[in-house]
C-alpha cells in the first residue's frame, strides 16, 4: 500500500492513499462469491450462480462494499504507523475503484495541534510500602472456609435460623393468582427475605403445612411490594444445615496443600503480590494524572464524546453479563453521559499526552508484540489465536491493540524517567 502524508496545517492533515490492485482483485472476489451464495436470478438455482453474473449484475453493489471494507482498514493502517489520531472521523474523498485498478482516495482530518509535554524527570511519584493488614492472611482463611461449606440434611428437630429450609411455596396477592414454586431453598435468616417471613416458619417440621399473611412495610425497598399484605403457604420438604470445616491440616490437604503452614504461606504470599500489583496500578495511575495536567486547554470534544461512548457501552455489557437489560430498566442516560464526562476527559488528556510523547521518543510496537498480545487474549479465552486474531480483524481492532500496547510502553518510558518516592 502506497501512502502519502501531507500536513496541509499545523493541524489539518491529508492522507493519499493507494491500495494495490492485487489486494483490490481478491476483495472483489471475496465479495462477489458472497454475494452468489445469496443471490436470487431467475434461472438459476440459489447458491448456483455463476460469479460472472454475479458481477455484472451486482457490480456497482460489490464494489461500494470493496471500499467500504478496504478503506478504513487502510486509513486505520496507515495512521497506526505514524502514530496519529485524529480527532474525528476522517473525511473520505476522491475515491476510485475498479476491477483491475488500484483503489485510490484521498483522507483529509484534523489533529490535536503538537504541544511540549514538558521534562519527564520533574515528575515525582510517591510509592507506598507494600504492606498486609494485620488480619487479612486469617480474613483471607475465614473466606475459604466459608466457600467450602457443605449443606447436610437435618432430622428429628425444627427449623432454626441458619438453616436453609427446602419448601414449596405459594404466593398470594389480592386480584392476582396463586404463585407456586416448587423445592425451593430457603436461608433462614437472610436479610432478602420477606419481613416476618423467618419468624413464621422457624419451629416447623419436614412435612408441616403452614398459611399466613405478610405486611409489607409502606418503605419497602419493592416499590411493587410497598403497602401490600401478600398471603403465604409454605410446605416443608426439607431442612439443610450448613456447616463449615474446621481451619486445621484436614482442610488444607483438601485443597491441595501439605498442612495449614503451607495454605497460609501461600496466601500471605497471593495476598502480597496482589497488593504489589495495587500499589503499580496506583503508581501508573498517579502518573497519568500528572501527565494529563499538562495538556492545556479543553480535550477536543469528539475524542471525549467518543470515550463517554465507551464507557458507557462497557456499562451496558456489565449490565448485560450480570442478566439485566438496560431497556427495561429506568435509566437516565442523559445524566449517566454526564457523570462519565469529567473521568473521559481525564482519559483524553491522558491519551494525547502519552501519543505525543511516543512520538518524540520514536516509541515503537512491533508486529511481534501485536502477536503475543492476541496469543495472551486467544489463551486467556480459551480459543484458537486464528480465531481471535479473525475476530479483531473484523472488528478494525488490532489498531486498538497497538495503540494501547504503545501506550503501556510509554508509561513504562515516562515511570523509568520520574522521580519515585517511597513512603
Amino acid at each position: 500500500m502506497k501512502t502519502e502524508f501531507l500536513d496541509v496545517s499545523d493541524t489539518r492533515k491529508q492522507l493519499v492513499v493507494e491500495i494495490p490492485s492485487t489486494v483490490v482483485d481478491a476483495e472483489i472476489d471475496r465479495v462477489a462469491r458472497d454475494y452468489s451464495k445469496a443471490a436470487r436470478i431467475p434461472g438459476f438455482r440459489p447458491g448456483k450462480v455463476p460469479t460472472k453474473v454475479v458481477r455484472q449484475r451486482f457490480r456497482d453493489q460489490i464494489l461500494h462494499d470493496v471500499a467500504h471494507d478496504l478503506i478504513p482498514r487502510a486509513v486505520d493502517d496507515a495512521l497506526r504507523e505514524r502514530g496519529v489520531e485524529p480527532v474525528d472521523t476522517p473525511d473520505i474523498r476522491d475515491v476510485l475503484v475498479e476491477e483491475g485498478q488500484p483503489l485510490k482516495f484521498t483522507a483529509n482530518f484534523e489533529t490535536v495541534p503538537a504541544f511540549d509535554p514538558g521534562d519527564y524527570g520533574t515528575l515525582q511519584l510517591r510509592r507506598p510500602p507494600v504492606s498486609l493488614e494485620a488480619d487479612a492472611v486469617e480474613q483471607a482463611l475465614e473466606r475459604l472456609r466459608q466457600r467450602a461449606a457443605r449443606y447436610e440434611p437435618v432430622e428429628a428437630r425444627p427449623i432454626e435460623t441458619g438453616d436453609t429450609a427446602v419448601v414449596d411455596l405459594v404466593r398470594e396477592s389480592s386480584g392476582e393468582a396463586p404463585d407456586t414454586h416448587e423445592d425451593v431453598s430457603v436461608e433462614i435468616g437472610a436479610a432478602s427475605n420477606p419481613p416476618g417471613f423467618d419468624d413464621q416458619v422457624v419451629g416447623m417440621t419436614v412435612g408441616e403445612e403452614k398459611q399466613f399473611p405478610v405486611d409489607y412495610p409502606a418503605d419497602y425497598s419493592i416499590a411493587e411490594l410497598a403497602g401490600t399484605t401478600v398471603r403465604y403457604g409454605v410446605t416443608v420438604k426439607g431442612i439443610k444445615k450448613r456447616v463449615v470445616p474446621a481451619l486445621d491440616d484436614e482442610f488444607a490437604k483438601d485443597l491441595g496443600y501439605d498442612s495449614l503452614d503451607a495454605l497460609r504461606a501461600f496466601v500471605k504470599e497471593r495476598l502480597t503480590r496482589e497488593a504489589e500489583r495495587n500499589q503499580d496500578r496506583e503508581l501508573r495511575q498517579d502518573l497519568l494524572k500528572q501527565l494529563a495536567r499538562r495538556v492545556e486547554g479543553d480535550a477536543p470534544e469528539p475524542l471525549v464524546r467518543r470515550e463517554v461512548d465507551r464507557r458507557l457501552e462497557e456499562f451496558v455489557h456489565q449490565l448485560a453479563h450480570q442478566g439485566m437489560d438496560p431497556r427495561q430498566m429506568s435509566l437516565d442516560w442523559d445524566k449517566l453521559r454526564e457523570g462519565q464526562r469529567e473521568a473521559a476527559v481525564e482519559t483524553v488528556k491522558c491519551a494525547l499526552v502519552l501519543d505525543e510523547l511516543s512520538r518524540r521518543e520514536k516509541i515503537a510496537v512491533s508486529d511481534d508484540d501485536v502477536d503475543a498480545e492476541i496469543a495472551r487474549l486467544a489463551e486467556q479465552h480459551g480459543q484458537s489465536v486464528a480465531n481471535v486474531r479473525k475476530r479483531l480483524e473484523k472488528d478494525r481492532a488490532i489498531g486498538r491493540i497497538f495503540t494501547g500496547l504503545r501506550r503501556e510502553k510509554t508509561i513504562d518510558y515516562a515511570l523509568s524517567r520520574a522521580t519515585i518516592l517511597a513512603v
